[in-house]
């Protein structure tokens, strides 16, 4: 009866040691299988999540400064084509207003002023663009994100005709900072100097100024808004 007690308890001790080294290996196994897979995970998705992160940088009142600040400094070319269905025409941007020429080649190169209109046009005064009434053009505002510039009105540049500025925001406003998304050009002879000191002159048209009239000699409607849509096929970066 001792010896079967015996025999039963050694039987029983050599499964169990034989059960803890099967565990034991199978828990090495597993953590090596788990860390060969956590880490190529990690490599797919760290790779996905940087293309993620850049596909949805937005720009905001924190980031928008120190964005532009060196974008600028990356820029080559300093000319911006606007094709319309009226024709097209070319503006240079001044170098010594670095956010304003930051900030409009960086929405010509997001591709967001293709398919906007001049949506404004004022008699003997400006043309404004950059807005839209349909759904496309606020999504791209909305994935580019919310901003405002600050003016930049003491570089010694004025309201000339054929001078490109920025409107400030209808937002409560009172520091007149610049509506990003939005742009108007000065039509009035030889100037509408009433605007130097309120609005920030970015740059001038160098070619094709007739188009300009042309597009601000179109019929309006009640609130200055074109009786035909006047649209911006294409904006591109000259190189």
């Amino acid at each position: 009866m001792r010896s079967l007690k015996f025999y039963t308890f050694f039987f029983v001790a050599v499964l169990a040691l034989a059960s803890c080294k099967d565990t034991s290996k199978k828990v090495v196994d597993t953590t090596t299988t788990a860390e060969v897979t956590i880490d190529s995970t990690k490599i797919t998705k760290n790779k996905e999540g940087e293309d993620k992160l850049e596909e949805a940088f937005e720009l905001d009142e924190d980031n928008a400064i120190d964005f532009f600040f060196n974008y600028e400094k990356t820029l080559t070319s300093n000319k911006v084509k606007i094709t319309t269905n009226l024709g097209s025409f070319t503006v240079e941007l001044y170098d010594n207003v670095p956010y304003h020429r930051a900030n409009f080649i960086y929405l010509t190169e997001k591709g967001y002023f293709d398919y906007t209109q001049f949506h404004r046009v004022v008699k003997n005064f400006i043309i404004q663009g950059g807005n839209s009434d349909d759904q496309r053009t606020g999504k791209k505002r909305t994935d580019i994100g919310r901003y405002l510039l600050p003016p930049d009105t003491k570089k010694g540049h004025k309201h000339h005709r054929g001078t490109i500025s920025m409107p400030s925001s209808e937002m409560d406003n009172p520091h007149m900072l610049a509506s990003p998304f939005e742009f108007f050009i000065v039509v009035t002879d030889p100037g509408s100097y009433h605007l130097d000191g309120d609005y920030t002159p970015f740059g001038r048209v160098i070619e094709g100024m007739d188009v300009v009239d042309k597009i601000n000699n179109q019929p309006v409607e009640k609130g200055d808004w074109p009786l035909q849509n006047i649209y911006i096929e294409k904006a591109e970066v000259l190189k």
